[in-house]
């Protein structure tokens, strides 16, 4: 048995008035999604639990079967995996975006863009490389990632340190946040002088000559010591892969013990390479019972409030994900059964920006049992009436991999 999962960042979303009351998801043209979901079952998922925020983090632990209450200790640390950033005992990772910050004559401060126009990786990686030979230390370490995100390994605590995602926060003052570094001085200090030397780097100054916004400052978030996971094997006794743009997806999935799927192209918006990933997928399977493919897009877009785009976004992962590895696996030398996942981790809805901790809709499709379908489209308002919800990420897998009682 061969087993999927899918995932399209935020897809989910809230009715519009310029849909006349759809979502996007409602509005999208989606007919592999709509085929699994009419010919599977339709289910519910609690991905975020009770006093978590509806973070990325949570929602894909849950969607991998942890439980995050129980094993979570910040992002920053997964992404610190992706990276090949193993953290000593008394280090804490943090999550370095570069962002657009405007800072007013009157001391306040705007988040203008959390990516900072999607900053391109080799002009990020150029930023983050002479913070490290400026500022770098034996208490402070910059690694570079992909487009606008990053990481800073601090060494020793940082008591009383309260941050927000910047993507929560886009068009909207954040002075209140940019105050809280204050708690810690030389910490502030370190985050003033970074973004002192991004924001006058040749980097920024031609991307301005470009009419492109430029990576201003640095925003720290995300903190954590490294946590205590098990794999995914020694919970469920599956191997396979893990296929990401996102350096979060691929820390968990490190954590995870999947093999990690690095796809030429792969971006986390709009323009990554899809045929790749489906492609890496299909390989996958044909090796290993088990892949997880993610995709950023729809999260992205949903963030930045742009409807077209998220639409656009939706139907890609339909056309370009779902139907050529859903293709892909029914006509697989052997004809393995095999049993795929449709999911978001959770909603980013377009009129708030930013995530939401709403039971998101599965749809569990088995080769074997198509006659059995729910015989309804995927979307939020036809989860609604599904019959299952599953309360935790454990409850999903054990149904996914057709097991009984918690392991």
């Amino acid at each position: 048995m061969k087993y999927i999962i899918l995932v399209g960042d935020g897809m989910g979303d809230l009715p519009l008035p310029e849909l006349d009351g759809r979502t996007p998801l409602e509005a999208a043209r989606t007919p592999a999604m709509d085929y699994l979901c009419r010919h599977g079952e339709l289910l519910r998922l609690k991905t975020i639990p009770e006093g978590f925020q509806p973070g990325s983090d949570v929602a894909n632990l849950s969607l991998l079967g942890y439980r995050p209450e129980k094993i979570y200790t910040g992002r920053a640390p997964l992404e610190a995996a992706s990276m090949g950033v193993t953290l000593a005992a008394d280090e804490i990772a943090c999550r370095c975006n570069l962002v657009t910050l405007d800072f007013s004559s009157d001391d306040q401060v705007t988040m203008i863009d959390y990516s900072a126009d999607h900053i391109s990786t080799p002009e990020a990686k150029e930023l983050i490389i002479d913070l490290q030979q400026t500022l770098g230390s034996e208490h402070h370490h910059f690694y570079p990632g992909v487009s606008y995100r990053h990481l800073m390994v601090h060494k020793g605590e940082l008591p009383g340190l309260l941050t927000v995602p910047p993507h929560d926060h886009l068009d909207r003052n954040v002075t209140e946040f940019w105050q809280a570094y204050d708690v810690i001085p030389s910490l502030k200090e370190l985050i003033l002088k970074a973004s002192s030397i991004v924001g006058e780097h040749a980097v920024n100054k031609k991307r301005l000559q470009q009419g492109l916004r430029p990576a201003n400052a640095i925003w720290l978030w995300g903190q954590g010591h490294s946590p205590s996971m098990s794999t995914i094997y020694e919970q469920f006794g599956v191997r396979g892969g893990l296929i990401s743009a996102v350096d979060l997806l691929k820390g968990i999935g490190v954590y995870g013990g999947l093999e990690i799927i690095n796809v030429e192209g792969a971006t986390g918006y709009l323009d990554t390479n899809y045929e790749g990933k489906a492609e890496a997928a299909l390989a996958v399977l044909a090796e290993h019972d088990f892949v997880f493919v993610h995709v950023e897009a729809p999260d992205e877009t949903g963030h930045q409030g742009l409807l077209t785009e998220k639409i656009q976004a939706i139907e890609d992962f339909d056309s370009r994900i779902v139907k050529p590895i859903f293709d892909g696996i029914r006509s697989a030398e052997g004809n393995p059964d095999f049993r795929l996942v449709l999911a978001m981790d959770h909603y980013t809805p377009l009129a708030l920006r930013t995530h939401t901790d709403f039971p998101v809709p599965i749809a569990l499709y088995d080769s074997r049992e198509e006659v059995k379908g729910s015989g309804l489209r995927y979307t939020e308002k036809n989860a609604e009436q599904a019959d299952v919800l599953l309360e935790n990420g454990q409850e999903f897998i054990n149904r996914l991999l057709e097991r009984k009682g918690l392991i």
